[in-house]
């Protein structure tokens, strides 16, 4: 029999904190899945220091859970929060945002982050930072460490659909440290701008833009840094690819041929920059009537399929259009957090980049 979650969280409760109560009553334990004999989640440190002295307790936790009976193998994540407490004043006045980028002559790939996936599409309103979000939120449940960075600077949304709206803090006015959620660090331009106002940059400000949040956010040690693109095949897309050594990219589209025309341009400019595609996602595959049980294919059926199979490219899943994913992207709460077939969907999709060796 399968261990309850109750059973765990009980077993956590013994770990008590040096300052005071424990792990669980601190609310420090995230991104708990249980699947069959399998345990994984993630222990969230208020702070980096604090983390760096959690080591001993993580093996603990590790310990104690795998105890428990119906327990096979056991995951546990170590993260921490930002120095949320100096976030609140923001940056200094030195650190300023945009601007054309510096001459580099190596990569713009932090030594820290172990590989980069870029998540792209053709066009515009296919799901892509949905997608992302939501694999970056699998990947951690995992027991990964994920890092996610908005790149789409004109309309930048992963800061409603993560949850996070503080300003990063900026100690030096070099130095950005990016926030924490739901076991994700995460940075987006979005958080360093007013958000009622429009960006107008040309090009130029953009590769700026884009060479702050790669090389001056204290990433951390990360097993993989997703990229959400913004739309289209422009400046952002060649900076990230022939900057940053991506380990590859991930196609999203919907089945429509409208959007498939897109899509076939995003996959030869990624070809075109010699980063291999990991793979296409076909999102708003179908939709599931909650009343009756009907199925309607909104955008049309199997398309991404039967070109993925087509360019001998991996198909690496389907994803539905419902509610919920909505819901819960307006909310600041992937679904990929919870349970039901989408998480499980986005579990799988997590499952087969861990496998394959990607991530």
């Amino acid at each position: 029999m399968a261990a309850s979650r109750e059973n765990i969280e009980a077993e956590l409760a013994r770990l008590e904190l040096p300052d005071g109560g424990n792990i669980i009553s601190r609310d420090m334990v995230r991104a708990m899945t249980i699947d069959g004999g399998q345990v994984r989640f993630v222990i969230e440190a208020p702070s980096p220091e604090m983390a760096r002295q959690m080591e001993t307790l993580r093996e603990t936790a590790e310990r104690l859970v795998g105890a428990l009976e119906g327990v096979e193998t056991v995951s546990v994540a170590l993260t921490a929060h930002g120095p949320a407490a100096k976030s609140e004043a923001g940056p200094p006045p030195s650190l300023k945002v945009g601007g054309h980028p510096k001459p580099t002559s190596g990569s713009l790939k932090p030594a820290s982050v172990k590989s980069i996936i870029a998540v792209g599409s053709g066009k515009g309103g296919v799901g892509k930072s949905t997608v992302a979000s939501n694999l970056a939120v699998a990947l951690a449940r995992k027991g990964k460490r994920v890092g996610l960075l908005d790149a789409d600077i004109y309309g930048p949304s992963l800061p409603r659909m993560m949850g996070v709206s503080k300003r990063p803090a900026s100690p030096d006015g070099k130095i950005i440290e990016p926030l924490h959620a739901h076991g994700v660090t995460m940075m987006s331009i979005g958080l360093m701008l007013d958000p009622d106002k429009a960006v107008v940059w040309r090009g130029p400000m953009l590769m700026g833009a884009l060479q702050q949040m790669i090389s001056q956010v204290n990433w951390g040690d990360l097993d993989v840094l997703i990229v959400d693109l913004p739309p289209g095949t422009g400046d952002v897309q060649l900076t990230l690819c022939q900057k940053a050594e991506p380990t590859g990219a991930i196609v999203v589209s919907t089945p429509q041929d409208v959007a498939l025309l897109d899509a076939r341009k995003a996959m030869d400019m990624f070809r075109t920059l010699k980063t291999p595609i990991l793979g296409m996602i076909e999102n708003m595959s179908s939709f599931h009537c909650p009343n009756c049980g009907h199925e309607a294919h909104i955008f049309g059926e199997g398309g991404v399929r039967a070109e993925s199979e087509k360019l001998g490219l991996p198909f690496l899943g389907a994803l539905p259009i419902d509610l919920e994913t909505r819901v819960a992207g307006d909310s600041g709460t992937p679904v990929a957090l919870g349970e039901g077939p989408v998480a499980e969907a986005y579990g799988t999709l997590a499952d087969r980049l861990v496998k394959g060796g990607i991530v």
